[in-house]
């Protein structure tokens, strides 16, 4: 009778104390308490090309916690990669200083932290399906992420770029000589391009990848820096003006080297190759 009567709404026995969530205060004077480790991963971009109101101005690396199950979590769900932000939510997640946006960071400066994390959390060795460019033969290929070498940007010398110390940079072109200011694209800007490349592939449209980053880059041509200037420009720029350009722009930005050589186990085929950088770079056993 007793039971029955707690059953349907009369005084329960007190729970055991052992089921409810122990309060932070009993897990530090149990010694259960832990701090996750930390550290600081050195940025190519030295903080110089960010704007003074940046809080990374001027900052030659990042502090960042070191990846946990949280994270894993965010890799794994489905709506948030359908989105393509799964990345963006673990850099949000694991860098220290929550004043720094991961959108607006440079891509270099992001691949950098992601390296990082994959190195910490899941060891240096990456191996990963790839497909020989020559005999579309598909097979495994280890990377060594310790194997990378950050670059500043200091060769611009080699195109006779000049750099303004405030993110942006001038080549001149060699084909119609006209002197293109152009400056370093983030993350999200770089996210936006790929994102819209992706759209109109799945909608059967010709991609205008290409000339859709030269409008993004471009800063100002003969120093007009009106939209239809560049527009026009851009339309009708020579594949060698724009070869350049794309060159010079990979000179002068900030980044990490990750490409190794590959060898096809099928045919001759050698080349250099990059690590891609996607979700799937922090999943090593799938």
């Amino acid at each position: 009778m007793s039971r029955n009567k707690n059953r349907l709404g009369g005084m329960a026995p007190p729970k055991p104390e052992s089921s409810a969530a122990p309060p932070q205060e009993l897990l530090e004077n149990e010694g259960f308490s832990f701090v996750v480790p930390t550290e600081f991963v050195e940025l190519p971009s030295r903080g110089v090309f960010y704007p003074e109101n940046h809080p990374l101005y001027g900052q030659e690396a990042i502090e960042i916690k070191q990846m946990t199950a949280k994270e894993e979590d965010i890799l794994t769900s489905r709506a948030l990669l359908k989105k393509g932000i799964a990345l963006d939510r673990v850099l949000e997640s694991l860098i220290r200083n929550k004043r720094i946006n991961p959108q607006n960071m440079l891509i270099g400066d992001r691949n950098a932290i992601l390296i990082a994390a994959r190195v910490s959390g899941y060891g240096n060795d990456y191996e990963t399906q790839i497909t020989c460019p020559a005999c579309s033969v598909k097979q495994q290929f280890s990377f060594d992420l310790n194997d990378t070498r950050v670059y500043h940007g200091e060769n611009i010398h080699e195109l006779e770029i000049v750099n303004h110390e405030d993110g942006t940079f001038t080549t001149s072109l060699p084909k119609t000589g006209l002197n293109v200011k152009f400056r370093l694209l983030t993350g999200l800007e770089e996210k936006n391009m790929l994102d819209l490349s992706e759209k109109q592939r799945k909608k059967n449209k010709s991609d205008n990848l290409i000339t859709r980053q030269l409008k993004n880059l471009i800063v100002a041509v003969n120093e007009y820096d009106s939209p239809e200037a560049i527009q026009y420009c851009v339309d009708n720029l020579p594949s060698m003006d724009s070869r350049h350009l794309r060159a010079a722009y990979k000179l002068a930005a900030p980044n990490v080297d990750l490409s190794q050589y590959f060898e096809c186990e099928n045919c001759p085929h050698e080349q250099e190759m990059e690590v891609p950088l996607t979700a799937d770079f922090f999943w090593p056993d799938r």
